[in-house]
């Protein structure tokens, strides 16, 4: 008998059984109808209270306002203290180590550690020992008697500037009491000094990493913001053929140290020249100085070869050219040249003549690098007639602090500005280096108010920066949380237009070494609209807009379009911008009222243990009730820990959120009057469901019957639930099959618990408003379904029907049943997910995307437009550490003397000895610095994850509606296919032939995340996101002494200290680094 591929409407009539089959069940079981009238005859236990989403904005713009104000005034008397003491302090040149007395905050990991210098020094004698006390505000243990100091590992704490630093900023222990006294909420407070010396209030533990702490205040983002004005710099590196392969090495660090000093607020370009002058990297103009670009030049710069003659005219009217090029974003403040050079005799007049004489807007800093004996008059010649600086770096010891010391000469400007320049910056998100987490820090600078004498002239010198740090989920308490509904949310974006508060924003790993910048059209699916609220707040101002927009769901399977009310203000006085979003089912919430105490201990009784059994299973969500309720990852454990607090309190405790206690009582009353009006008469075996369940605004999930809880995998909390948000984003039913990683083994289908979940929201009209405050739903016995699957798509009107044989003459259309072998019948989600299948061996690959199951029949349904898809960049994702590369710039390079050359004395003196004992020396102690970018510094790079960027794309329904039927063309495998929408559910239901043969493969499409490198950074440079630099800029001040630029300071060392050094070395002890800060006279005040 032949059989033909079933006729357009016999698939209809399939379609339709099978969407009334659906609907019976969730009629009969879901109790959406029966829920609403529990409502409503409850409806003298609740209010519904609006959403007003401009009054809720500002109140929260207010209260974060009012919060950071509190920390503006305690900088301020921080600033201004500092000053003061400073001010009065006598400087004093033969002060010694004894004198002083502090808690260096790194000891106790020194004296714990035998390897360490000082223990050998035994100088242990000005250290304090303190007594520390376990505070969970501050995650840490903390002091509140004393302040601690961290000193960076290469600065010598001996040293007359540190001792004499030490000294006088002991005062400030004081201040950071009577500010803790006035607002205890406050976090740390720290004031970092130009020095390198950081002090902090309260003491605790310096948070030592295993290997070597790289940790120095001055490049960290909140001071470096503090510290000076945003920048436009162009860094040119001589790459002509006298560069030598150390010295090459040199510069490729230095200047991946130097874009380390710049933020997001700064730009940058990096160009190397010889006779000519070219871009190191892509990027042919200035770009903001971002973690992405950085990352971009570093990797630049690192294949510089040197090879020509020195043309500094060429570099010199490159960098010139690009810091006139007016038609690009960029900061529109401090303009410099940084120039590494190994020396040279052109002074290139002319350059600065044409380009920057007589106003000197461009400041010039000139790097001598390497051991040679070029005459470098020229280049501080050419630092000091542009304002610039000259510095010299000798060897790798020498890199850090030459490539930040120009900060010093930026702040002249805004110290000779005095009163004005003492504006608060708010900084970009952080990790905080001690152990808070997320925080933004709010700082001041603080200046030399010092005279040189009577009648001389100011003092141009930033003493350092003060900073509060602010958690922030200090801010986020300050935000509506429940009353906004699952997905609802407020959101702050800064002026670059990153987020300091958003639900997406969970980095997955965080180095403390670089602010976290997720920006908002990242955190979200990024449209036009978007564009235009980002835009709009981060020129702060206020706003509303409705708008359609895609929302990614929280397991970031699937993509649904929706409705969202955008509403945005500035926050006053700071640089932030707030928003709230809320969809128009959230207008309106309910907020119960349970005055009558006798119908709370009823209504509680439904949360005991002793009630599940013919009650159902209820699991609560975990959210802060109360204060002294212990918060627990174990749902059961954490009701239990619930139910004893509420032993103790009332509902309407001081101690208690009352509105949480007060809807989580009245959603366990409401859900156990579903479970007596529907769910405990119904037989669910009868239609195969292995669960029935509701879910609440409140909190509450209720599974019945008690025991299908154990195989209940969904989150307690209702918010955090992918099913409950997707339910209120939808209409009808929503088909959740369980979820399936690619990698792990297939579905167990020994005991029949595989389930699919059905949910849908339930709407409630009260008067005009409508809201949605529940989902409920079935889970279906995935075994069962597939077999009633089979018989609702065949020609059989119901199971226990004999199958219809066709006729030796007859002509019959297959169905999904009897021609299961010839015939594919599949139900997809709109995500691209198997649910349902007719072939027995694909049941266990339900919830995989359908691709690996079908390649070829998934494409052909993309290319019919049943499927859109959506790709997306995930920037806060975590992977496993690549191999560190070798990123040279470490003591492997050194240069090896002879045996003839350590018998010549003269050699023992050269300046080439005297590099390679630096070299040597920091090769010891760094054990080779720089070879893993510092990932060594921050404990074992085996173990640390890095951030990384994930590609991700989702698959939707596209626009086709209709069904029809249509061929996957592919000569002698040709298939033919039809593919039909069911209505009121999220699937679609496809019929097909079975591949004859598999040469048909045209193309697989991938749904599961990719490594990637982030879109082209190239390109997206050429059209940059909107965003605006801070209000103020200090770069320039007629006052400015420009006379302090750099002499080139090198000492000769002393053949003594060498030997010493050198036996040292060969008996293996420890060296103590000699101090390698070469503090400008000038610091000394």
């Amino acid at each position: 008998s032949a059989y033909s591929f079933p006729q357009q409407h016999t698939m209809q009539h399939w379609a339709r059984r099978l969407e009334q089959e659906v609907d019976g069940v969730m009629r009969i079981f879901g109790g959406v109808q029966q829920l609403r009238e529990i409502y409503k005859d409850n409806r003298n236990l609740f209010e519904v209270q609006e959403n007003e989403p401009q009054k809720l904005v500002e109140k929260v713009a207010g209260d974060i306002e009012s919060l950071l104000d509190r920390k503006v005034q305690a900088l301020k008397r921080l600033a201004d203290a500092a000053e003061n003491f400073q001010k009065a302090h006598r400087w004093q040149d033969n002060i010694k180590e004894e004198d002083i007395l502090y808690y260096d905050a790194k000891a106790d990991a020194e004296l714990d550690d035998p390897e360490s210098e000082d223990v050998e020094r035994g100088s242990k004698a000005s250290t304090l020992r303190l007594d520390f006390i376990e505070d969970p505000n501050f995650k840490n243990k903390v002091n509140y008697s004393y302040t601690a100091v961290q000193i960076p590992t290469d600065i010598y704490k001996g040293s007359t500037v540190i001792l004499n630093e030490l000294n006088w900023t002991e005062a400030l222990e004081n201040v950071f009491m009577e500010n803790r006294r006035q607002d205890p909420t406050l976090l740390w407070q720290v004031f970092g000094s130009a020095t390198g010396v950081t002090r902090y209030y309260p003491a605790t533990p310096w948070r030592a990493p295993k290997k070597i702490d790289l940790y120095d205040v001055r490049r960290r983002p909140w001071y470096i913001q503090g510290a000076s004005s945003p920048k436009d710099m162009v860094i040119i590196v001589d790459v002509s053929g006298s560069v030598s392969g150390l010295t090459l090495k040199l510069m490729k660090t230095s200047v991946c140290e130097m874009l380390d000093t710049l933020s997001d607020d700064d730009y940058v370009n990096v160009a190397s020249f010889n006779e000519k002058a070219q871009p190191v990297s892509c990027f042919t103009h200035l770009v903001q100085a971002n973690v992405r670009n950085k990352k971009v030049f570093k990797e630049a710069v690192q294949g510089m070869v040197a090879k020509g003659t020195t043309g500094y005219k060429a570099g010199f009217e490159y960098a010139f050219d690009q810091l006139q090029n007016s038609n690009i974003t960029r900061a529109n403040c401090n303009k410099m040249i940084m120039m590494f050079t190994d020396g040279g005799e052109d002074r290139v007049q002319d350059v600065f003549e044409k380009y920057n004489w007589p106003n000197r807007t461009v400041r010039v800093f000139t790097f001598s690098v390497g051991q040679h004996n070029y005459d470098v008059t020229p280049l501080q010649w050419m630092a000091c007639a542009n304002k610039g600086y000259y510095f010299e770096i000798p060897s790798i010891g020498a890199i850090r602090i030459n490539t930040q010391e120009y900060l010093d000469v930026l702040g002249r400007p805004m110290v000779l500005a005095g009163k004005e320049a003492k504006q608060v910056q708010w900084t970009n998100v952080y990790e905080d280096a001690l152990g808070l987490g997320l925080v933004v820090t709010g700082t001041l600078p603080v200046f030399n108010l010092t005279q040189d004498g009577p009648g001389e002239k100011k003092n141009q010198l930033i003493l350092g920066v003060m900073g509060i740090d602010v958690a922030l989920n200090d801010i986020k308490r300050l935000t509506p949380n429940y009353t906004l509904g699952a997905n609802g949310y407020v959101f702050a974006i800064d002026l670059n237009g990153y987020v300091l508060l958003h639900p997406n924003l969970k980095p997955q790993t965080t180095n403390f070494r670089e602010p976290v910048t997720l920006d908002f059209l990242d955190a979200e699916l990024e449209d036009e609209n978007k564009e235009e609220i980002r835009r709009s707040m981060i020129d702060g101002n206020k706003g509303h807009k409705q708008i359609r927009t895609l929302v990614k769901s929280l397991d970031e399977r699937y993509i649904d379009e929706v409705i969202r009310n955008y509403t945005w203000v500035p926050i006053r006085s700071t640089n932030y911008s707030l928003g709230l979003v809320l969809p128009p089912y959230s207008t309106f919430y309910l907020q119960a009222n349970l005055s009558d105490q006798i119908l709370q201990v009823k209504y509680f009784e439904f949360l005991l243990p002793s009630s599940f059994e013919s009650e159902g299973h209820v699991f609560i969500a975990p959210r802060e009730y109360c204060k002294d309720l212990n918060a627990s990852d174990n749902n059961t454990e954490f009701l239990k820990n619930f139910i004893e607090l509420m032993e103790k309190v009332t509902p309407d405790s001081k101690q208690c959120n009352n509105f949480l206690l007060h809807n989580l009582i009245l959603d366990t009353g409401i859900t156990q009057q579903l479970v007596e009006r529907v769910w405990r008469d119904q037989d669910l075996n009868t239609y195969s469901l292995l669960a029935v369940f509701a879910a609440t605004d409140g909190g509450i999930t209720r599974v019945f019957p008690n025991k299908a809880a154990e195989d209940w995998t969904e989150n307690p909390e209702p918010f955090n639930a992918s099913f409950y948000r997707r339910s209120l984003d939808n209409h009808g039913y929503v088909f959740k099959p369980p979820h399936q990683d690619t990698l792990l083994r297939p579905l167990e289908l020994e005991n029949d618990t595989v389930g699919i979940l059905v949910s849908t929201a339930v709407e409630l009209s009260l008067g005009r408003r409508t809201l949605r405050p529940a989902v409920v739903g079935v889970k279906l016995d995935l075994e069962a379904w597939a077999e009633k699957f089979k018989v609702l798509a065949s020609n059989r009107t119901h199971q226990d029907q004999p199958q219809k044989q066709c006729g030796p003459s007859g002509h019959c259309e297959m169905d999904c049943e009897v021609n299961n072998e010839d015939l594919l019948c599949v139900l997809i989600d709109d995500g691209g997910f198997l649910v349902l299948s007719n072939q027995n061996h694909q049941w266990d690959q339900v919830g995989r995307f359908f691709s690996e199951v079908d390649a070829n029949l998934m494409l052909a349904l993309y290319n019919n437009s049943f499927y859109t898809r959506k790709e997306s960049y995930d920037y806060q994702a975590a992977c496993a550490p690549q191999p560190p590369g070798n990123l040279g710039a470490a003591p492997r390079g050194v240069f090896v003397p002879t045996i003839a050359d350590f018998l010549n004395l003269a050699w023992w003196t050269s300046a080439a000895a005297w590099s390679l004992f630096q070299q040597l020396l920091y090769g010891l102690i760094y054990h080779s610095w720089f070879q893993a970018d510092a990932a060594e510094a921050e404990g074992s790079p085996e173990t640390r994850e890095s951030s990384c960027v994930m590609k991700q794309t989702q698959y939707y329904f596209g626009s086709v509606n209709a069904s029809y039927n249509a061929i996957i063309d592919c000569g002698n495998c040709s298939r033919l296919f039809h593919a039909q929408r069911l209505t009121n559910t999220n699937l679609l239901f496809v019929v097909a032939e079975k591949p004859l043969c598999s040469q048909c493969e045209a193309g697989r499409l991938l749904q599961k995340e990719t490594h990637s490198d982030g879109p082209e950074q190239c390109e997206l440079v050429q059209r940059p996101r909107y965003r605006r630099g801070p209000h103020i800029c200090f770069d320039y001040n007629a006052t400015e002494d420009t006379s302090d630029c750099g002499r080139g300071a090198s000492f000769p060392p002393s053949l003594g200290v060498l030997v010493s050094l050198q036996l040292l070395l060969l008996l293996g002890l420890p060296p103590r680094p000699q101090p390698q800060v070469q503090v400008h006279a000038s610091r000394r005040l």
